[in-house]
């Protein structure tokens, strides 16, 4: 259970050699904003044939529809790449170097691309879904609102309107929105308004395309980490939408929200990984770093401090892998354990700023500067405890699970 494939190891390997010649030396452009990473995100899709491997898995996911099959989408996409540890590993590596552009592409594919080809229609997944899951076009996923964050759905105040030609008006707006500015398509979360009290509105989704009239997306934000990752407001003003962009093509009541809820459930699932590589990284340039640097007439790593720090680091790197290897396996055989996802998401982001953190401080003042990285990455994990939800949001909801409280 705990040991990579061979495909898996030969793919981790390419990633890691295409981030160092392709992805590192785009770095300070990316974090400047003076380039956008969608063109290096498809050039890497094609590298590596995801799109080549996911578009097979998606046209069988078609064909099935059509012909009246019923399957599961999350687990047949999955299995167009291999073992779900393959795409892990690869947010690992990415997230090694930029763990910003690891979460862009995982958006994007995972959790735009994912869901239209799970819960889509048949011709939804052809339109949208087979050119996100490729990674030929960009996605965003809109469910954050400047008075919605915890609390999405009730203080929710983007709402679809049901109009005289059968479809609907969408007027609202979202925030914090991954891969905004760059986005094609936008998945969209709105309360159907037929006039009844806010809180007994139900929840639908919506594929909606940038280029549409009444869509319009803000400048790019200005953050402390992530900043290779573009992220902007997105406003909704009056778009008409026909019912084909209705995710699924049918209203589900207050049963839409499940759909939202296994969305932030499959981007919980890839926080983990995001930390794996954070942790990996700080923990390989620290025990370098200890072997080498001298003080005092002996290496750094003689002394007990920094043997503990280094004991810290390791057993962390450990615990957070083996949530990644349960995870995948859980992906694997369709379990589902949401108390795990929603606990193990909050530890690993934690453990990932604290890995972050206690690395600079084994560097001192060369972890300080921006030439080794490790700056970034503490700048950059502070996100993982705060997307898909916060480490309370996640704790909380794990323990009322487990409870029985709703």
């Amino acid at each position: 259970m705990f040991e990579l494939d061979e495909q898996t190891q030969m793919v981790a390997t390419m990633v890691r050699q295409w981030c160092q010649t392709q992805l590192s030396p785009k770095i300070p452009a990316l974090e400047a904003g003076t380039e956008q990473p969608f063109e290096l995100m498809k050039k890497m899709a094609k590298s590596f044939g995801f799109d080549a491997m996911l578009g097979a898995s998606v046209k069988k996911r078609i064909a099935k529809l059509r012909s009246g099959e019923a399957d599961d989408g999350d687990r047949q996409l999955a299995k167009g790449v291999g073992s779900p540890m393959l795409m892990h590993v690869v947010v690992k590596e990415l997230s090694r170097v930029s763990p910003g552009f690891a979460m862009g592409f995982g958006v994007s594919m995972g959790l735009v691309g994912g869901a239209i080809v799970a819960k889509g229609t048949a011709d939804q997944i052809e339109r949208w879904g087979m050119p996100l899951a490729t990674l030929q076009q960009i996605g965003s996923w809109c469910l954050t609102e400047p008075a919605a964050g915890s609390d999405a759905f009730g203080s929710m105040r983007t709402v679809a309107k049901p109009n005289d030609a059968g479809g609907y008006v969408l007027k609202g707006s979202k925030t914090f929105i991954t891969n905004g500015p760059g986005a094609d398509v936008f998945l969209v979360y709105a309360k159907i308004d037929r006039g009844e009290p806010a809180e007994e509105r139900g929840v639908a989704t919506f594929i909606i395309e940038r280029n549409m009239p009444g869509v319009t997306v803000g400048p790019p934000f200005k953050k402390m980490g992530m900043r290779d990752s573009p992220t902007s407001e997105v406003f909704f003003d009056d778009v008409h939408l026909g019912v084909e962009h209705l995710l699924g093509g049918k209203e589900k009541g207050r049963g839409g929200r499940t759909d939202t809820k296994d969305s932030l459930g499959n981007e919980r699932s890839g926080i983990p990984a995001m930390a794996w590589g954070i942790i990996e990284r700080c923990y390989d340039a620290s025990l370098a770093y200890v072997r080498e640097r001298q003080q005092f007439g002996r290496p750094i790593g003689a002394f007990q401090a920094v043997q503990l720090h280094i004991a810290d680091l390791f057993l962390k790197l450990r615990t957070v892998e083996s949530v990644v290897y349960r995870t995948a396996w859980m992906q694997q055989k369709g379990v589902r354990d949401m108390p795990f996802v929603n606990a193990s998401k909050a530890m690993c982001a934690q453990y990932a700023v604290e890995c972050a953190m206690k690395a600079i401080q084994i560097h001192g003042g060369y972890g300080y500067m921006e030439e080794l990285g490790l700056e970034k990455l503490a700048r950059d994990a502070k996100l993982l405890e705060l997307g898909a939800g916060t480490t309370d949001i996640n704790l909380l909801a794990a323990a009322r699970e487990l409870i029985g409280i709703e």
